[in-house]
């Protein structure tokens, strides 16, 4: 009982912090706005192959693109809340944590689900934009959306959590942090198909896990012509349900691995 006190006061620390501070709330927002509109509009216009392509299948590229921009919401915030963890170690507060008479294991779901949650409600409040686009969604659609995004950001999260367990300086962590994150965003389909690609481009992008969980997001947003632009793996086409068992997955293993970190730690 005192572990999930743990966890539920770990979760609702963070959420207090990020409803606090309103800078960094509406910031969060800019940049995938901006991919969107800059990507969306400026750059659909010369991409006419992917533009024919993606109308051909009944939609256009800001349409296409949405997807993306919705996993780089959660992908973006759910990887960086990590520092959280690098800012309570610089300031003391890890350690009252971690000397707490509390498992570990507690810290690292707190900091887990709460970094979810976060990156949860952000890719929600993303889909207002929906219309905006070009893009209906029903009921269920979102309510799919949010479970996908919720394990989504998850697995990340606590990918995020274990690297930043192990790091002890800000600087160190935003360096690690710039070099990991781009590369699991632009090896991913979140703004390009991945039918035609090198080969070993699409092997980068297959053994990328964020991949599948944006696939499940263009699936679930864009089916069914989403279909020719999907994930195969090993001549099989990625359903939602088996894109996001390999998220889970990865993130189990995250998880496991976080708790283990914590666990070492003095």
């Amino acid at each position: 009982m005192s572990n999930l006190r743990a966890i539920y006061i770990i979760w609702y620390r963070d959420l207090l912090r990020f409803w606090r501070d309103k800078a960094r709330l509406f910031s969060s927002f800019v940049m995938p706005f901006l991919f969107l509109v800059i990507f969306g509009t400026g750059l659909s216009a010369s991409m006419l192959l992917l533009g024919r392509g993606t109308e051909e299948a009944g939609y256009n590229y800001i349409q296409f693109l949405f997807p993306g921009i919705v996993g780089m919401i959660v992908l973006f915030t759910a990887v960086m809340w990590g520092v959280s963890i690098v800012w309570d170690r610089e300031f003391g507060f890890l350690k009252e944590i971690l000397v707490a008479p509390i498992s570990r294991a507690a810290v690292a779901m707190g900091k887990t689900l709460g970094g979810a949650t976060i990156a949860t409600v952000q890719g929600t409040v993303m889909l207002v934009f929906a219309p905006f686009v070009g893009v209906s969604l029903s009921v269920s659609q979102v309510l799919l959306l949010i479970v996908l995004m919720f394990v989504f950001a998850c697995s990340i999260t606590a990918m995020g959590i274990l690297i930043a367990s192990r790091i002890k300086t800000m600087e160190a962590f935003q360096v690690v942090m710039q070099l990991l994150l781009f590369p699991l965003f632009f090896l991913s389909p979140a703004r390009f198909p991945v039918q035609n690609l090198p080969s070993w481009l699409g092997t980068l992008v297959r053994i990328n896990p964020v991949s599948y969980g944006i696939d499940s997001f263009r699936q679930s947003i864009l089916e069914p012509t989403s279909a020719n632009f999907g994930i195969n793996l090993f001549g099989h086409p990625m359903s939602i349900a088996e894109d996001i068992l390999l998220v889970a997955l990865f993130g189990l293993v995250m998880v496991l691995l976080a708790v283990w970190s914590f666990s070492t730690q003095e």
